[in-house]
């Protein structure tokens, strides 16, 4: 596994239907070494901090392995960056990552906390109001994670996977609850033993409530 491309954003305006936004979705390779802190990716624009962010969401992650599907699915070449992840990765390292997953970088590593939730910037970005549904549907999520240890990353450097051993769950089963129109409890409070990302730790908790 590697790190394929680090990607960074400043930034821009963004049309949302009638209303334009600031956004740092869209993101750019760089080839100079990036530092990785708790707070996120040194050099990169984050400009909404109330959904994205922050330190249990620091770094977004998407898989070349990924891209290369929404290639053939979309018919058109996808460069990295393009989805808004910071560090493009080779691959994964597991069939189906689990919260709690982790990825050591040279001296930096980082924790699976959440899946990526689309909302309309991607879909304006993609060009397609109905992107987020496809999104969803396609069930590839990519992950944010947070950073327990800092620390510099360029494109080319080797990743390690680091499994969980706990029997967390699946990101992709959080990403299914989370749009799910009913939410079984007990996949609720399965989600809340593992180390999720605050924001989704207040829905579940909400969800669970609400149950």
């Amino acid at each position: 596994m590697q790190v394929v491309s680090v990607n960074l954003g400043s930034p821009q305006s963004l049309d949302i239907g009638k209303k334009t936004v600031e956004t740092g979705i869209f993101k750019r390779p760089v080839q100079e070494q990036v530092m990785i802190s708790e707070q996120g990716v040194h050099g990169d624009t984050v400009a909404n901090k109330i959904h994205h962010g922050g330190p249990d969401q620091a770094v977004y992650l998407y898989s070349l392995e990924d891209y290369d599907w929404w290639s053939q699915t979309l018919d058109k070449h996808l460069i990295p960056g393009t989805f808004g992840e910071n560090l493009t990765l080779s691959q994964f390292g597991a069939p189906s990552l689990k919260i709690g997953d982790r990825f050591q970088i040279n001296d930096a590593l980082l924790e699976v906390t959440a899946a990526r939730i689309p909302c309309a910037k991607l879909a304006a970005r993609m060009g397609d109001p109905g992107f987020v549904k496809r999104f969803v549907q396609a069930r590839r999520p990519g992950v944010y994670a947070r950073v327990l240890e800092p620390g510099t990353v360029a494109a080319g450097d080797a990743v390690t996977f680091v499994p969980t051993p706990r029997p967390y769950p699946e990101v992709v089963a959080i990403f299914d609850l989370w749009h799910s129109k009913e939410r079984d409890p007990a996949r609720l409070e399965a989600g809340l033993v593992a180390p999720l990302a605050e924001r989704a730790r207040a829905a579940f908790m909400h969800w669970l409530e609400q149950a």
